[in-house]
């Protein structure tokens, strides 16, 4: 994802003078070309995140186009008042994004990891929230947060995520994806855990259940429709994120379920507490409830009538 992400911003940049690479002195080695190539619109701010949003801020308002790059559990909470005050209440055309998406950082332990992120940044007014779940998601979520107008917070993995699109397809801003077609229940998944619900589908194909997988790569605006439309036509939903369920996919779904005021058969794989255990990604995820293993079983034990 960061390599897709790192060619794309470079892409813009070539062709608009007003596209800027901020980062917080990490990543600066992946930015080399950027850097040599580039150099009057790259800035390393060094290890001060709130002083880049605020720097970022201030150029958006003199009509730059600020990309402000790092560890996303570094933007989300320490930097949280100055995206807050400084890009939102000000709605200026500020890009943030965040690297590590949910455990991706593994080894790193809970100081690392964004898990919470969705949740407080979804709350802030003028903020659209991208979670893209590939490398060619990646790159089409950058561009269309290069063309979106505002506050963009653009949440990315690392650099090992698999491809889950076999073709090209449209990229809109609130419209989610199908991935696949199923009648028995909906999997609403975000980032690049989509993989393993994926998987986890098609596990259960082999048992006999049928699952509509939905790619909600926008967390706000969220695409009300394709919920809804879940809601009437299957009745059973789950939602998966590799973020804890308050606040995040999960808690935003079921705001859609709530308001619609149709009762169906709703639960949530993710987080329910800080990250736990210390190694290689499914290691993690596996330590945390929300490997491919867990998701089928919480279908398993609250579908099974299916």
């Amino acid at each position: 994802m960061r390599t897709a992400y790192l060619d794309t911003l470079y892409g813009l940049a070539q062709k608009d003078k007003r596209v800027h690479a901020l980062i917080s002195d990490n990543g600066a080695i992946v930015y080399d070309r950027y850097r040599r190539d580039l150099p009057g619109q790259y800035l390393n701010l060094g290890i001060s995140e709130a002083n880049m949003i605020g720097m970022a801020a201030g150029m958006a308002s003199c009509g730059k186009i600020p990309f402000a790059y790092t560890i996303g559990a570094f933007l989300a909470y320490r930097a949280y008042e100055f995206i807050r005050n400084d890009v939102c209440l000000q709605n200026q055309n500020v890009k943030i994004v965040g690297t590590g998406a949910g455990q991706v950082y593994s080894a790193l332990g809970p100081t690392h990891h964004s898990t919470e992120d969705l949740g407080g940044l979804r709350a802030l007014p003028n903020l659209t929230i991208l979670c893209p779940a590939s490398p060619l998601e990646v790159r089409k979520a950058t561009a269309a947060a290069y063309e979106q107008e505002g506050p963009v917070y653009l949440r990315l993995g690392t650099n090992r995520e698999s491809e889950i699109y076999e073709g090209d397809y449209a990229f809109q801003i609130g419209k989610s994806v199908t991935l696949k077609e199923g009648e028995d229940v909906a999997l609403i998944g975000t980032g690049s855990i989509l993989k393993d619900v994926l998987d986890a589908a098609g596990k259960l194909k082999a048992e006999g259940i049928s699952a509509r997988v939905i790619n909600m790569h926008t967390i706000k605006p969220i695409d009300k429709e394709a919920v809804i439309k879940a809601i009437d036509e299957i009745g059973n939903i789950v939602t998966v994120e590799d973020h804890n369920i308050t606040g995040g996919l999960g808690s935003a779904v079921a705001e859609v379920i709530a308001e619609y005021g149709q009762a169906i058969k709703f639960k949530r794989v993710g987080l329910r507490d800080f990250s736990k255990s210390y190694g290689n990604y499914d290691e993690v995820k596996k330590d945390n409830g929300i490997a491919v293993a867990d998701i089928c079983k919480c279908i398993r034990e609250n579908f099974s009538y299916v």
